[in-house]
């Protein structure tokens, strides 16, 4: 099953054959829930520029120019080809590009960096969406990797181990939280909340540590759905709770339940159960609705914004609001150019702004903003818009409120977007005009609080006494590096053929 008509399917290639593999995305990636919109002009300069200095700097340091990407000095030539283009937004000189030495002396001073990831995913392998096995058949199809030519796939080869992979061994994450979607369709679901916590236990299991959390989806309004409640509290002991207010987000055409956060009758019952069962954590998929979704469901557009927020904050100051994705309405397929326009002329970004505002006019401290898309999509596309955004977010919610999630393993390894972050100023034009204040040092407050710390703090994770440095993951991580780690730089899904 897919969501996109087989029309639509044929204009599109599988990420993993149809992109270059580059340290960064150079164009937006989709998975068969929308279309995913053309590489923009300047992405295309910034691939070629990028290609250029693979070959010229891989060959100065005697590897080909895959090689290279591979490499610290790789990812530093990437930032270095996106200020060439979009202007000096990222710590990157072409000193560290030109020397894998310096790079990596970078990368190990940074990679013990406590980075809390709490929205990365994976699909069940029993899924009906298909789009990712096709797309990982076609690879072995290509010839690209042997291994798999000829090989039934199942979701379970791509995803699972692919997920461990690409957190735990790929990038500098050292604690991550398995998310989820529901579905009025249970086959449906990317991954039960049973599947979750199997996941999570397995993992903690074999590290001996609390290396995974996982969510437990609740969906308001459908049949037995707080009995389901009392089912996760005692079997699956989620570690937080997340429901998306559309109701059903993978079929929207099925969404018969949409809700809001501050519905008296349906949803104060379920705060005040799990704050009795010791449970304070609610995360809300919001935005990810640009105009284009909204021509189609136009009856869900007002459970895909804000305006329920404040006032459920308000009335349970126990409970902490995580608003994933920061309510970015621009993601899904739309152009961020549209969102950077949008910046430009009024200063305000939908629905991130309203987010924003939501502390200082309701007198709430309860509301907090994930990154996940709205990250990923802006960074890669419009980096001024993703620096207005997390200036309008620091400012707003405040640096100790932003959240550090990627939505990975979606858009490949999130080790891109952790450096991304790194690296990422706010322009001083933009700090003077629009009162944001500098996002500092790759560890300095402002990013150490966003990469981990504020997670930390909210789910209670004392990462003095974690004993991560020593568990059987960073064993097993450590013998990776020795060995010759091998970044796959894939992206999972579509891109337009071109």
């Amino acid at each position: 099953m897919s969501l996109l008509s087989d029309r639509e399917m044929s204009q599109l290639a599988p990420a993993e054959t149809g992109v270059p593999r580059t340290p960064i995305p150079t164009q937006v990636i989709s998975s068969d829930e929308f279309m995913p919109i053309p590489q923009t002009e300047r992405q295309a300069k910034v691939q070629a520029r990028l290609e250029a200095l693979g070959d010229e700097l891989g060959a100065r340091n005697g590897m080909s120019r895959r090689q290279f990407f591979k490499t610290s000095a790789g990812m530093a030539a990437a930032f270095v080809a996106m200020n060439e283009v979009y202007g000096p937004l990222y710590g990157a000189t072409p000193a560290e590009a030109a020397s894998v030495e310096l790079a990596q002396q970078r990368a190990q001073g940074l990679a013990g960096q406590f980075v809390m990831d709490v929205h990365t995913h994976f699909l069940r392998d029993d899924t009906r969406l298909q789009g990712f096995v096709r797309a990982r058949e076609a690879v072995g199809q290509a010839g690209w990797n042997p291994g798999l030519a000829g090989k039934p796939q199942t979701l379970d080869d791509l995803k699972y181990p692919n997920w461990f992979k690409e957190i735990f061994l790929d990038s500098d994450t050292k604690v991550a939280l398995i998310s989820g979607s529901g579905s009025e369709d249970p086959r449906d679901w990317f991954l039960t909340n049973e599947m979750k916590r199997k996941a999570r236990d397995s993992v903690n299991a074999a590290a001996g540590t609390r290396r995974c959390l996982s969510h437990a989806i609740f969906m308001p309004g459908t049949p037995g759905w707080m009995d389901r409640v009392d089912e996760d509290i005692a079997l699956n002991r989620p570690d937080s709770w997340k429901g998306y207010t559309v109701g059903d987000n993978t079929n929207k055409q099925l969404a018969r339940h949409p809700w809001r956060l501050d519905d008296e009758k349906l949803l104060y019952p379920f705060y005040e159960k799990i704050l009795k069962a010791g449970h304070n954590i609610v995360c809300v998929h919001k935005g990810l609705y640009p105009p284009s979704v909204e021509v189609q469901y136009p009856h869900l557009t007002p459970f895909a914004r804000v305006d329920d927020v404040g006032k459920a904050a308000k009335d349970w100051p126990q409970i902490n609001f995580v608003i994933y994705h920061s309510a970015y309405r621009w993601g899904s397929g739309s152009n961020a150019g549209s969102g950077l326009k949008q910046f430009e002329e009024t200063g305000r970004v939908e629905w991130v702004s309203d987010l924003a505002e939501i502390p200082a006019k309701y007198g709430v401290s309860n509301v907090y903003g994930d990154l996940g898309q709205i990250f990923a999509q802006s960074t890669v596309v419009e980096p001024r818009l993703c620096a207005a955004m997390m200036g309008m977010l620091v400012k707003g919610l405040g640096a100790d409120h932003v959240i550090w999630g990627t939505d990975a393993i979606w858009t490949g390894a999130p080790q891109w977007q952790i450096e991304a972050l790194r690296r990422l100023e706010i322009p001083e034009d933009m700090q003077k005009k629009h009162g944001y204040a500098p996002l500092g040092a790759a560890d300095g407050p402002v990013k150490t609080a966003i990469f981990g710390m504020n997670s930390a703090k909210m789910y209670k994770y004392d990462v003095t006494k974690a004993g991560l440095e020593t568990d059987a993951v960073s064993t097993v991580k450590a013998a990776y590096v020795k060995e010759g780690a091998d970044p796959s730089l894939a992206r999972y899904g579509f891109v337009l053929k071109g």
